[in-house]
């Protein structure tokens, strides 16, 4: 028994580095354990209003809605559909049917330099309205007889079935020779149409049948039939195109070809060599009968 107590004695036993390092660890447990209370007696805590963040954030919210509320009202009630006359109506009536101010500014350009819309398919020659946003305009489309414009119109053909051998008053112009000038001698044509005619026929080359010229922008069939009896064509003045040894830049003038049937073209040309007839087209499969039957007369072999 006296050896155990011995055993304990030394065992429990500490010297007095031993004794204060025991006190510095108790010590530093102490600490470790009150801080946190400490902490939160010295410490100030931040009070935070949460009522206010509430209000706060249902003032967003609320603000977000009504300007939701607004965009889609906006959206709903920018198209107003009434009837209309595309010859008389202003800016701001565009707006409301839904035109961007892009395609107001074409119309309004197209108006400015003297075009006309004589029927509702009129419309439908502008190129910044799309077939679709016409078919939702074209009921509502409302046009006025223009008199001076069909007046001329009805004249000419009455004086053509009343003097069937009657020479016409005005004098009858070759249009893939006349310049800027002579084609002013047209009635119906100004410079801006003058300047637009001999466009289109330098792109094409040339006019093969008097029907092209309804392809001019602002040339619709009411200007043409006032226009046609004072035009005649000389097709043997057309610039033809050599199609196998045209060069991409000399195709991309032709207006009825686009670049991926010039690419076409051009890549069936080197695969299988030298086109010998109009019907070697008919093999590139992005050529149609009727772009075949359009470029036909510009292009020699």
């Amino acid at each position: 028994m006296q050896g155990i107590i011995t055993f304990l004695k030394s065992f429990l036993s500490f010297s007095k580095k031993e004794l204060n390092g025991v006190f510095l660890l108790v010590a530093l447990i102490i600490i470790v354990l009150a801080s946190p209370w400490v902490f939160k007696r010295l410490a100030k805590v931040p009070s935070y209003d949460f009522e206010n963040f509430k209000r706060e954030a249902e003032s967003f919210k609320n603000a977000s809605q009504l300007n939701l509320g607004d965009d889609v009202k906006l959206n709903i009630t920018k198209i107003q559909y009434f009837k209309f006359d595309p010859n008389r109506i202003s800016d701001s009536e565009w707006a409301q049917l839904g035109l961007s101010d892009k395609q107001i500014k074409v119309l309004r350009n197209y108006v400015n330099k003297g075009g006309k819309f004589f029927k509702k398919e009129d419309l439908k020659r502008i190129y910044s309205i799309p077939e679709s946003q016409y078919q939702l305009l074209e009921p509502y489309i409302r046009i006025a007889e223009i008199k001076s414009e069909r007046k001329f119109a009805r004249e000419i053909a009455f004086s053509k079935a009343a003097h069937p051998n009657l020479k016409s008053q005005f004098p009858v112009i070759e249009i893939n020779a006349a310049d800027s000038v002579t084609l002013l001698k047209i009635r119906g044509i100004g410079p801006s149409f003058a300047s637009r005619i001999i466009r289109f026929r330098n792109r094409l080359g040339g006019f093969y049948k008097l029907d092209q010229l309804q392809e001019v922008y602002g040339i619709d069939s009411i200007k043409f039939s006032q226009i046609k009896d004072q035009i005649r064509v000389d097709a043997d003045l057309i610039q033809k195109i050599n199609v196998n040894t045209a060069t991409f830049e000399q195709f991309k003038k032709q207006p009825y070809l686009s670049y991926k049937q010039i690419n076409a073209l051009i890549q069936y040309r080197r695969q299988h060599g030298n086109f010998k007839t109009i019907d070697d087209l008919k093999k590139i499969v992005v050529l149609n009968e009727e772009i075949i039957r359009k470029i036909e007369p510009y292009f020699a072999f």
